[in-house]
């Protein structure tokens, strides 16, 4: 019988062929942490006392709350920067980025297995990596030992065909499929994607899909490795890690979901669910306080690019806020050698430094009581942005741009 992706790389960590539902202990290629989740997960790595079993793939992230806000902060901070000193772990300090743009430039390859501290650990999916989150506990046993726990997941194939619109972009389509399936819909499964549009998509496009499946309660979002992938890993110098993975023909899915890319138009989340999904088309005119660009689902340099094309020339509206944070440091400076910036700057942008900003709401961005935000993060959910009061619309950085120039809600 045929397997998924999601079973192939399990089966490859383990000593067998693994099945659905089966709970099985799998060598693990890299653990990650971040600055909000990495304190917890150092102190019971501490009470095993072991070595770190493989320091050199350990990696330490800051990027929640960087540079630190506050005492207290900056306290757990120096908590991880002694910790990677003192057991020689791998670190990743303020104004490196956000960990899961860090992942995939620099850290994680096609097959391997990925545990992170951190939800959107997901992400590297899009490379053909088992890549998950789980808690600080679970984080600190794979760092002591090498393995960690699973339950093998079933799998929902998502075969997306046709071409998208003019501005439509994998935002849209993956608010599309959240709402469509729910945010509970796939509750840990592995989303499988495969199509011709899919198959088009530049690896910046995939690694936005394989973010946010989460928000739809996978537990890994995955993609077959092919020549964008190879093309992506040369350029990060790691073209040697390239390996085929193939969904097998006769694998089994517990379910199929087709999609049409054509039909797909620009989408919008609404508040307080990732799930509560609308076409811009038929919103009501919803102004907005603030609009937010970038984070670790769409803070890459192609997203810069289209902010930028929508910017050039134009000015923010009277009333908006228009924040802008690079994904990496490596994007960052990327977007200042190919004059981005000083479009962000004249169109009345504010730039932050490259990491998390104001997504988890500790700075940056904070909102204030009854304010709207549009943002190109991955999570609306009520306080989400540091006030219980203020109100979160998801959308593309194509919309968000858009959004900013007039004020309210469009594209």
């Amino acid at each position: 019988m045929g397997q998924t992706l999601a079973q192939k790389i399990l089966s490859n960590h383990t000593d067998h062929d693994v099945q659905f539902r089966e709970l099985v202990v799998a060598n693990v290629d890299v653990c990650a942490t971040q600055d909000g989740t990495g304190p917890l997960a150092i102190k019971e790595f501490k009470k095993l006392n072991k070595k770190l079993f493989n320091p050199k793939r350990t990696i330490l992230f800051i990027d929640h709350a960087a540079p630190s806000p506050r005492k207290e902060l900056s306290n757990a901070h120096n908590i991880i920067r002694e910790f990677a000193k003192e057991y020689g772990a791998v670190l990743s300090d303020i104004g490196c980025g956000v960990c899961h743009q860090r992942l995939v430039e620099d850290y994680v390859n096609p097959g391997e297995i990925l545990v992170g501290a951190d939800s959107h650990t997901c992400t590297s999916g899009a490379l053909g990596a088992f890549a998950t989150g789980m808690g600080s506990t679970d984080i600190a046993v794979s760092m002591a030992f090498g393995k960690t726990w699973f339950k093998v997941p079933e799998s929902f194939k998502v075969v997306v065909n046709g071409k998208f619109r003019e501005n439509v972009c994998a935002k849209d389509l993956m608010l599309y499929l959240i709402g469509l399936i729910g945010a509970d819909g796939a509750t840990y499964k592995a989303l499988e994607f495969a199509g011709e549009t899919i198959s088009n998509m530049e690896m910046s496009e995939r690694f936005t899909l394989a973010n946010m499946a989460v928000e739809a309660g996978a537990k890994v979002g995955l993609f077959e490795t092919d020549e964008k992938t190879k093309e992506y890993l040369i350029s990060r110098n790691r073209g040697e890690k390239f390996k085929e993975i193939k969904m097998d023909k006769d694998a089994i899915y517990e379910r199929i979901i087709e999609i049409d890319a054509s039909e797909i138009e620009p989408m919008v989340a609404c508040p307080h669910t990732v799930d509560n999904v609308r076409k811009v088309s038929k919103l009501e005119k919803i102004n907005v306080n603030q609009v937010f660009i970038g984070t670790c689902t769409n803070g890459r340099i192609e997203d810069l690019r289209i902010v930028a094309k929508v910017l050039k020339g134009k000015k923010v509206a009277e009333n908006v806020r228009l924040i802008i944070a690079p994904a990496s440091r490596e994007i960052y400076l990327k977007a200042a050698q190919e004059g981005l910036l000083e479009i962000f700057v004249e169109a009345g942008a504010n730039l932050i430094p490259a990491g998390c900003g104001p997504c988890v709401g500790v700075h940056g961005g904070i909102l204030g009581d009854g304010e709207v935000c549009l943002a190109t993060q991955n999570r609306n959910f009520q306080g989400r942005m540091g006030n219980t009061n203020g109100f979160i619309y998801l959308s593309s950085p194509y919309t968000a741009a858009k959004s900013a120039i007039a004020g309210y809600i469009c594209c």
